[in-house]
């Protein structure tokens, strides 16, 4: 009755979900382990449904933000739930009598004989163990086979100069990588139509093994930072990991046990056997991370671009140059998408920087604090970079009802004593893909290629040929150059100055962080009214591609550029070596011609929006046919001998420019 008259306007079932949250909350703060488990249940299914009465609530009615609070306060609550799970809930009695808790479990991909390996590691009050789930026939229980456990008394962390250097493995080609997610993403689109469609179970059931084929391979071979611990008896272990914050989770877990009275020992036979049977019955993580796991009612996550500024940070005990990095979760593992400037000997940097930060079914954002270093003598040996100290790192989950406002959503993420000041909006994919041409006709952003070069009397525009310089200059060795976001204040104020064709350009250019020039170039391609390879071509360009026959392909392409006008042509040209040059530094930038053609293939070919409603089909299908062919499309004329514009003009007189 209280909480009625508390909501009075609340629908019926929104109250008596939200009441009921509360009143499970508030029981079971205080009840019994044997109680936990159906009130916790209970709270995430009335979860769903506040899910789904704030979907067809409008945002406008009063129970709106009364509905809000309730599921926070239930995610909240949840949340809490997973991070301090109830110890005797995960708990084992070895043959001595002795209580061993599990704190931490998860899938981790270690280097072993110089292979990648997926391995489920626990984390008990006192070892490390490592397991690999064995296969059994049909019928049988599941089972762990322990490969090796360190008691945490005897494991140790190599300091950078200590590690010895990484055993030789094989990284896995960029492209090949690229070309997985582009399958995923076509085989999650099958078997969408095949639900719609209401197709047959067992055809779902094979593309669905399909999918989780893919994306075991690619959860496998996508992890790139190095986590090695050390048995101070013995042997070294070396895991990869996807994120430095998963990395710093796990190292964190450890050193904290590491805090109390811990004794060295030997597990026997039998004592290795009880522990290991029991990971399976304990175990907090129960599926490998991939979207082909999830329920058909789980959320599909975000797809489009999220806006983030971070403004600023306070809670440094003393003054160091501080930096911050984003996270963003992708195809089941987390990806580094943007990092701010270093702010130098403060305790209260202040960025207010803003990124735009691309969402593949991303759920989650994560904000990580650092130290920089500045001796080069602390290089990790694993994968030979310096090792900034991380200073706190946080977590936020990406709810749509918040974050699909047209308006920025301020918040404050807590970490270790720090608070970071951060402002966030998200646009959809169909939103950021429109072109839309500029009501001012003297600037270069929004106008016509053809225009801008015919008011310079150039053959490239000046903002190409600029930028392009520039990167060339001090740029093309910059690990993750064009991929990695530049800030979008600095964008949009370079943008300013070549739309005013400011004189001060170059000074302005010469002092600007460079993957924000990179990011100016990028911007002027998307933003062109037409893409650089027109709208007229796109259909053509879709079905060159296409061609089996590698003699057929190569007259098709060859005759589709001589095909576009000559402003496009000689500017594509030019950004097509500039990009070959770019990916001979691949070792260093790690920018592979795969890498720069998903990074420019959409830009550069994506049609106009009165062109692209034909080919645009729901924002979650991302990867779709159509741009995993515009990729195609960059990469075929990237990895094609140098194409000389006189060459193609040439032979011009051989061929019809009809198309």
């Amino acid at each position: 009755m209280g909480a009625r008259e508390q909501w009075p306007h609340a629908p019926a079932a929104g109250t008596e979900a939200a009441m009921e949250i509360l009143l499970i909350i508030r029981f079971c703060c205080n009840c019994t382990y044997a109680l936990l488990y159906k009130p916790i249940d209970r709270v995430t299914r009335s979860t769903l449904v506040l899910h789904d009465l704030l979907k067809h609530t409008p945002v406008d009615h009063p129970d709106y933000p009364l509905l809000q609070d309730a599921l926070r306060i239930s995610q909240n609550f949840l949340s809490s739930i997973n991070e301090d799970i109830d110890p005797r809930r995960t708990a084992v009695t070895t043959p001595k009598g002795e209580t061993r808790q599990l704190v931490k479990d998860g899938f981790l991909v270690e280097v072993s004989e110089s292979s990648r390996k997926l391995r489920h590691v626990f984390l008990f009050t006192d070892v490390l163990l490592c397991a690999k789930l064995k296969k059994t026939s049909a019928g049988k229980h599941q089972q762990y086979d322990c490969k090796w456990y360190i008691p945490l008394a005897d494991l140790v962390f190599p300091s950078p100069e200590e590690s010895e250097a990484s055993p030789q493995v094989h990284p896995f080609p960029d492209h090949e990588l690229e070309d997985m997610k582009m399958k995923i993403s076509a085989l999650k689109s099958e078997i969408q139509k095949e639900k719609a469609n209401k197709g047959q179970s067992r055809a779902i059931e094979r593309l669905k093994k399909k999918m989780f084929e893919n994306e075991f391979l690619l959860l496998l071979n996508s992890p790139t930072i190095p986590f090695r611990i050390h048995n101070r008896n013995g042997k070294s272990y070396l895991f990869l990991l996807s994120s430095d914050y998963e990395r710093s989770e796990w190292r964190e877990a450890i050193q904290k046990l590491q805090k109390k009275d811990l004794q060295a020992f030997v597990l026997s036979s039998v004592e290795l056997q009880v522990l290991t049977g029991s990971c399976f019955k304990l175990r907090t993580v129960h599926n490998i991370p991939v979207t082909s796991n999830k329920d058909d009612d789980e959320s599909p996550g975000l797809y489009g671009f999220l806006h983030v500024i971070v403004h600023s940070a306070k809670g440094f005990k003393q003054s160091a140059n501080l930096y911050c990095t984003l996270e963003v979760d992708s195809f089941g593992y987390f990806v580094s998408k943007a990092k701010t400037r270093v702010f130098r000997d403060t305790t209260e940097p202040k960025w207010d920087e803003e990124f735009e930060i691309e969402l593949e079914g991303s759920q989650s954002l994560r904000i990580l604090c650092y130290e920089k270093c500045y001796d080069k003598t602390k290089v990790n040996k694993d994968n030979n970079e310096i090792v900034d100290k991380i200073m706190g790192k946080g977590q936020i989950q990406l709810d749509p009802q918040t974050v699909e406002t047209k308006n920025w959503h301020t918040d404050v993420i807590e970490m270790n004593g720090i608070k970071v000041e951060f402002s966030m909006k998200f646009t959809s994919r169909d939103m950021s893909l429109k072109r839309t041409p500029s009501k001012k006709q003297t600037g270069v952003f929004g106008v016509k290629i053809s225009v801008v070069t015919k008011r310079e009397r150039s053959k490239v525009p000046y903002i190409v040929r600029q930028c392009v310089e520039e990167v060339e200059k001090r740029g093309i060795e910059e690990v993750g150059i064009y991929r990695i976001s530049g800030v979008a204040t600095d964008i949009q104020a370079l943008k300013a100055v070549f739309d005013a064709n400011n004189k001060d350009i170059l000074l302005m250019l010469s002092d600007m962080d460079i993957n924000a020039i990179a990011g100016t170039l990028k911007l002027y391609f998307r933003e062109l009214p037409e893409p650089l390879l027109t709208d007229r071509l796109y259909p053509a360009f879709m079905e060159g591609i296409a061609l089996s026959d590698p003699a057929a392909k190569e007259n098709c392409m060859m005759h589709l550029l001589r095909s576009l006008p000559d402003p496009n042509l000689i500017t594509f040209l030019f950004l097509l070596e500039h990009l070959k040059r770019v990916a001979e530094k691949e070792p260093i930038n790690k920018m592979s011609l795969h890498n720069l053609a998903t990074v420019f293939g959409p830009t550069l070919l994506r049609p106009s929006e009165v062109e692209s409603k034909a080919h645009l089909t729901s924002a979650a299908d991302i990867w779709s046919h159509d741009v995993m062919a515009q990729v195609q499309v960059l990469l075929y004329y990237l990895q094609h001998p140098p194409i000389s514009f006189a060459e193609l003009k040439r032979n011009t007189l051989y061929f019809s420019t009809d198309v």
